[in-house]
């Protein structure tokens, strides 16, 4: 490749991607900041857009190509002129979001509920991270502990979704809290409940080698759980239930797994007036069981990426140490092997795959796209 400006990757449609250059962006707000991104994680929603070329309705295209990627960290490139909390060389994370700031979501703090939300790489026309420089509001970049570095960073992003989720149930110190789904976003929220103060967790999962890791990442602090497929929902849950001693039922549920089973049998495992929160996602429609939902009294929410707080919550667990997170990694894949990242964690090897910034290469691979 030639000497590019700023090199990004766009998504054409499924399995079809191109490295292309873009201009530079320029400081053009008080408020703005250019970061240089360094890495990028890979996330489901991306192998989604690889596989399908898009979700829910936003689709890019051939006339229509997309700039990928929204897990990203990176270091200070250029900031405006009304910014002080970062400066150029900083590393840090990046929320890769702009929201309008002047809707009544805005104003009562949930902007992710923002209509005119402009998240990364979401279509038609909103850029993502997989770019040499990246321009973003500068209150949106987090800067990163000197104690945590910029692989770790990536992964700020999903520790906000969990923080988001866990802050949904309000989990408190000393409860009960089942997770189920044991990939990344799972293993993460486990560690911000454990941060609130959950004293019981439990993982659950189909696969051996997600459980077995998810041991290993909490040093035997949790219990897992693997589910009977040939079993009922009622059944698994009475098991969960009853092997880890939660009495009439969870305090809590966070479902990261998106499976229709995952969910009914949460509901079952729930104690009466137990709070869910949905953060994975599968099916558009499933079949639930909302009878005992009522009768139960369940507190159920959704969950929509993050929003006010949530961020410095994830710098606060990434400061803090208290978990292995850097393990979390599997791979590093070099810029120009992006589709190799979406594709290994398309066949689900390893937890947390990542991808290196334009020009910082790894001199063992052979570079393709």
């Amino acid at each position: 490749m030639t000497s590019s400006s700023n090199p990004s990757v766009f998504l054409y449609g499924p399995g079809e991607a191109r490295i292309e250059d873009t201009p530079e962006p320029t400081i053009t707000e008080p408020t703005d900041a250019i970061v240089r991104i360094k890495y990028v994680g890979v996330c489901g929603s991306d192998v989604h857009f690889w596989n399908h070329g898009g979700i829910n309705g936003k689709y890019v295209s051939e006339t229509l190509p997309l700039v990928m990627g929204h897990e990203a960290s990176g270091t200070i490139h250029a900031v405006g002129q009304a910014v002080t909390h970062v400066k150029p060389g900083d590393n840090v994370a990046i929320e890769p979001g702009r929201p309008c700031r002047a809707c009544p979501r805005c104003k009562e703090g949930v902007y992710n509920l923002c209509p005119s939300m402009k998240f990364a790489a979401c279509p038609p026309d909103t850029p993502g991270c997989l770019t040499k420089y990246y321009k973003i509001p500068a209150d949106f970049c987090y800067r990163l502990p000197a104690t945590v570095g910029l692989q770790e960073g990536v992964l700020a992003e999903p520790l906000a979704v969990a923080a988001h989720a866990v802050r949904m149930v309000d989990v408190k110190p000393g409860q009960s809290v089942v997770v189920f789904g044991s990939g990344t976003i799972g293993l993460v929220c486990g560690a911000v409940a454990r941060t609130f103060g959950a004293k019981k967790l439990v993982l659950v999962d189909i696969l051996d080698h997600k459980l077995e890791f998810a041991r290993r990442f909490f040093d035997e602090s949790v219990t897992t759980f693997k589910p009977d497929t040939n079993a009922s929902a009622e059944q698994n849950a009475a098991r969960i239930v009853e092997e880890n001693d939660l009495g009439l039922g969870a305090d809590a549920v966070i479902e990261a797994s998106g499976a229709e089973s995952s969910i009914n049998t949460a509901i079952h495992v729930l104690r009466p007036g137990g709070s869910f929160v949905q953060t994975g996602l599968g099916k558009p429609v499933i079949n639930f069981p909302i009878v005992t939902m009522s009768e139960k009294e369940l507190h159920m929410h959704g969950a929509f990426r993050y929003n006010t707080g949530d961020f410095r919550v994830a710098t606060d667990v990434l400061e803090s140490g208290a978990f292995p997170l850097k393990s979390l990694i599997t791979k590093i894949f070099d810029f120009e092997q992006t589709t190799d990242a979406w594709e290994e964690t398309k066949h689900g090897r390893g937890i947390k795959n990542m991808i290196r910034g334009y020009g910082l290469k790894d001199p063992t691979r052979t570079a393709h796209l």
